[in-house]
């Protein structure tokens, strides 16, 4: 294998990775909430659970999906957040699944060129690289917030590691 590629897949294997551990933990949120309080808005000035998954759905597809297999971008993105129901945690998540699954399948299928090649997004202008790393840092940041979110609500631990001993030194 070339070495390219090699740090292709490299790429995308830990993009994949870390797409998956957040898809992990939001999981592990909504098993811990209600259907009423997915959807609920802490305030005026803040989003639902849903309304979030809802947002990195379209940010993905935009970012991972479309731009990176060149097709038309038809999200809506002020939708994503004035949706007030509609969805089920299950079908959140289903929703959620079925995007990360085609934002990997377009991550791996890039041409190294389609990998390298600038273009404009949401009026900034990033490599594949650059969107690739996007998607995986923005699915992290809005899951930090719905973890957050689900600490408020329910006052407890989420056990995201529970079993695992986080105090190994590296090696």
């Amino acid at each position: 294998m070339d070495k390219e590629r090699e740090l292709q897949e490299e790429l995308v294997w830990n993009a994949g990775y870390r797409m998956k551990e957040c898809l992990r933990m939001i999981k592990i949120c909504l098993d811990q909430l209600t259907e009423e309080q997915v959807w609920q808005k802490p305030n005026e000035s803040t989003n639902s659970i849903a309304n979030l998954i809802l947002h990195l759905c379209g940010n993905i597809t935009q970012y991972g999906i479309a731009s990176i297999q060149d097709l038309e971008d038809e999200r809506k993105r002020d939708e994503e957040f004035s949706i007030e129901s509609g969805y089920t945690k299950s079908e959140l998540i289903k929703k959620l699944e079925d995007t990360i699954s085609d934002a990997k399948r377009a991550f791996y299928d890039a041409p190294l060129k389609e990998l390298l090649r600038k273009r404009n997004v949401q009026g900034f202008n990033f490599s594949g690289v650059g969107n690739i790393i996007h998607v995986t840092e923005h699915l992290s940041y809005h899951t930090g917030q719905i973890a957050l979110y689900t600490k408020l609500l329910n006052n407890q631990d989420l056990g995201f590691y529970s079993g695992v001993n986080l105090n190994v030194k590296n090696e």
